[in-house]
């Protein structure tokens, strides 16, 4: 009979939940910056959390985190776990949550902020979707691009465009938006539409303050190269529709959703500059603030507005 493995050769694996704990507290310390601001949103001592994120490099093996007196950052392995350990995180609660109340018909009232061009065009289709499918739910529907307040604001759940920035909300990515450069036909004066990056300069520019304002980055699709450029804009704004109104009507050229422009420019009311280069694509995030138990109205949203995502913005 073969016998059993040593403990000192074959350590036994923790159990979930105490590797969930030892993930969450990675999360927590990597987005609050320091040991001790973890510390406190944990309400647990420093040498704790520390003690936590030693047992989580041990268990993979790993340094996740380099750690000097004035500063601390990523390893290349502690941010593709960094990444990782959210989304399972984020999958973990909606799983348990889902499972505790899957008998429970969802009801009740969700607070839920969409960035104004998303909530009131692709985002309305899965929204009614998801009501007719939810009967006693109701939604109050807040366009608001700024989301950054959450408890303050009383939101439940957030469709934001660009990096989360508050490490108190679950921040799930669901897909990447696509960012184009165009002109109406008439700031082309009946020139030939620019092919590369650098001719772009010499035209009158319109400005998404929200993403650019006096310069743009714009990379080679195939190649990878990446140019910059500095512009002088005509117009700032910080509405995606008003960006286009002002590029349909001559005004500059702009950067934009290709979601959102793809239809002028098949109808020939804009061109697509340089359409070998792009600005980079910006990320979607789905939103709502940590808590112990998530009610099955959240969860369902969550899951609807995950599987609606990519049918939405196709790549």
């Amino acid at each position: 009979m073969t016998p059993s493995p040593s403990p000192a050769t074959t350590p036994a694996p923790a159990a979930l939940g105490d590797r969930l704990q030892l993930m969450d507290t990675f999360v927590r310390i990597v987005e609050a910056g320091s040991l001790s601001a973890a510390a406190a949103q944990l309400q647990a001592t420093q040498p704790t959390v520390s003690r936590r994120l030693q047992a989580l490099e041990r268990s993979l093996g790993v340094r996740l985190l380099q750690r000097s007196t004035h500063v601390m950052r990523l390893t290349v392995d502690g941010e593709r776990c960094f990444e990782r350990a959210k989304q399972l995180l984020a999958d973990w609660a909606a799983f348990e949550a889902d499972v505790r109340g899957a008998r429970q018909a969802p009801e009740g009232t969700l607070r839920v902020a969409v960035p104004h061009a998303f909530g009131q065009e692709k985002f309305v289709v899965p929204l009614a979707a998801f009501l007719h499918a939810h009967p006693s739910v109701s939604v109050e529907w807040l366009l608001q691009d700024d989301t950054r307040d959450f408890i303050g604001s009383g939101i439940d759940c957030a469709i934001q465009v660009g990096e989360p920035s508050d490490p108190a909300v679950v921040a799930i990515k669901i897909g990447e938006v696509p960012r184009i450069v165009v002109a109406a036909p008439a700031l082309l004066a009946g020139q030939a539409a620019p092919t590369q990056a650098a001719d772009l300069a010499a035209l009158p520019w319109l400005a998404l303050r929200t993403y650019y304002r006096n310069e743009v980055t714009l990379t080679h699709a195939q190649t990878g190269e990446t140019c910059r450029l500095a512009i002088r804009p005509r117009v700032s704004t910080d509405s995606l529709y008003a960006l286009r109104s002002a590029c349909l009507m001559g005004l500059g050229a702009c950067i934009g959703s290709a979601w959102l422009l793809d239809d002028d420019i098949a109808q020939g009311r804009l061109v697509r500059l340089a359409p070998d280069w792009q600005a980079a694509a910006l990320p979607v995030y789905l939103g709502y603030p940590q808590a112990a138990f998530y009610p099955s109205r959240l969860l369902r949203f969550v899951a609807a507005m995950r599987a609606a995502m990519p049918a939405l913005i196709p790549r």
